[in-house]
């Protein structure tokens, strides 16, 4: 059967995310046709792989935490219907945060000056597919979000 996630991320100026779940994939797009991305995920037994846009999206479940990479940036997620987490490094960054009420889900991505908020009706999806869903779309749409940092 399948399922939708569907919302925005960034409020009205932001961008539209239309993602459907079938059994363990997850495909859709992030933005519209002129600037936007595809995404292409799945669940397996250790995590989650796929990609966004031409970036890799590698995260493996442990010690109860998701943690990996989406595309150059590290990610660290927590949690099932409230979902904490980190994307980035610890100067440049960006805190996770979201909550699941039924089949909505609200967070933030970021500080709530700079960051950017999100909204997914998610179906029967639980909170933590949304939020990755959410920070994905993040990754392949802000050019502030992929940006490496050299040391």
């Amino acid at each position: 059967m399948e399922d939708l996630i569907k919302g925005r991320l960034g409020g009205a100026d932001g961008y539209s995310i239309r993602c459907a779940i079938d059994g363990d994939t997850i495909k859709g797009r992030a933005g519209g046709k002129l600037h936007g991305k595809d995404i292409a995920l799945e669940i397996t037994e250790r995590g989650v792989q796929g990609t966004v846009g031409s970036e890799s999206v590698k995260i493996e479940l442990e010690d109860g935490e998701l943690r990996g990479n989406v595309g150059s940036q590290k990610l660290t997620l927590r949690g099932v219907d409230r979902v904490t987490g980190f994307m980035g490094e610890p100067i440049v960054g960006w805190n996770v945060v979201a909550q699941q009420s039924g089949e909505k889900l609200v967070g933030q991505l970021g500080s709530t000056v700079l960051g950017r908020p999100f909204e997914l009706d998610l179906g029967s999806a639980p909170g933590w597919v949304g939020t990755l869903v959410a920070v994905v779309a993040f990754y392949a749409l802000e050019p502030r979000a992929n940006v490496s940092v050299s040391r």
